[in-house]
């Protein structure tokens, strides 16, 4: 009786196992081109950036409401005008 319930109990973890990583895989297939769009580019605006991470931050959250972001890791901010005209509270630009 006990060799069935500990295999019982091992399929069952089994099953639940595969069921989470089919789930997990159709989450990030769904709509994650757009933040790995985001992540790519933004890796590249940021490569030279002093405080990079606050730079990717700043630059994924441009990118998921513009949906572009400038090539270079400077300026160029004319091929994308709702990147460009992003302004924090301060009025200053929001976007690297």
């Amino acid at each position: 009786m006990k060799p069935v319930l500990a295999i019982l109990l091992l399929v069952s973890m089994f099953l639940s196992f595969s069921f989470l990583q089919f789930t997990m895989a159709e989450f990030t297939t769904g709509d994650a081109s757009i933040p790995s769009f985001c992540d790519s580019k933004c890796g590249v605006r940021c490569a030279n950036a002093g405080v990079k991470d606050r730079c990717l931050r700043y630059c994924g959250v441009c990118c998921q409401q513009c949906n572009c972001v400038p090539s270079g890791t400077y300026g160029n901010k004319s091929e994308c005008p709702c990147y460009r005209d992003k302004l924090n509270s301060k009025g200053n630009p929001k976007c690297p």
